[in-house]
């Protein structure tokens, strides 16, 4: 937080919206895959436990590239919202992704598996879910899929994909 807001000077009020934010985009991360319809993927989220549901917000127009003294206060308070967003939510997708060097040939994603496709527009309290159809290259390793997506098919390199983790059953 400190790197995005730096010596910025905000009033109590703005820095109390600004952690309120901050709080949403945390509590809306994807923990899990919600067994449900294969055609429309769900994920569990800490906001489940909060609301009963998925935490939700308008998105916001974009406001990284205008200068800060043509800014209101409000636009000047999203701002920061939306750069710690795309810090936060792109070292979290990070995380999901790594893999640990092992001695033996790890196992290639399958086929009907929920995943978190790495979008760097995405606005705050929104994550692009899809469900894959995978292609083979010629050395048998998965390195293209076709992620369907509730705005249609994609197709996606597997480096753009987070693999979900197990059932919440």
């Amino acid at each position: 937080m400190r790197r995005v807001i730096g010596i910025a000077c905000i009033s109590f009020a703005e820095m109390s919206t600004i952690l309120t934010q901050i709080e949403a985009c945390l509590n809306s991360r994807p923990l899990c895959q919600i067994p449900s319809d294969p055609k429309v993927p769900q994920a569990l989220t800490p906001g489940h436990f909060l609301i009963g549901g998925p935490l939700m917000a308008l998105a916001d127009a974009d406001y990284s590239n205008v200068p800060i003294n043509k800014l209101s206060r409000w636009q000047f308070v999203q701002r920061y919202t939306q750069r710690l967003w795309k810090k936060w939510s792109k070292d979290y997708l990070h995380q999901l992704q790594q893999h640990h060097k092992w001695p033996t040939e790890s196992n290639n994603i399958q086929r009907e598996t929920v995943v978190l496709i790495k979008d760097d527009h995405t606005p705050p309290l929104q994550w692009k879910l899809g469900v894959i159809d995978v292609r083979y290259g010629s050395d048998e390793l998965v390195q293209v899929a076709d992620v369907r997506t509730q705005s249609g098919v994609l197709p996606s390199a597997i480096h753009k994909l987070c693999q979900l983790r197990g059932d919440a059953e």
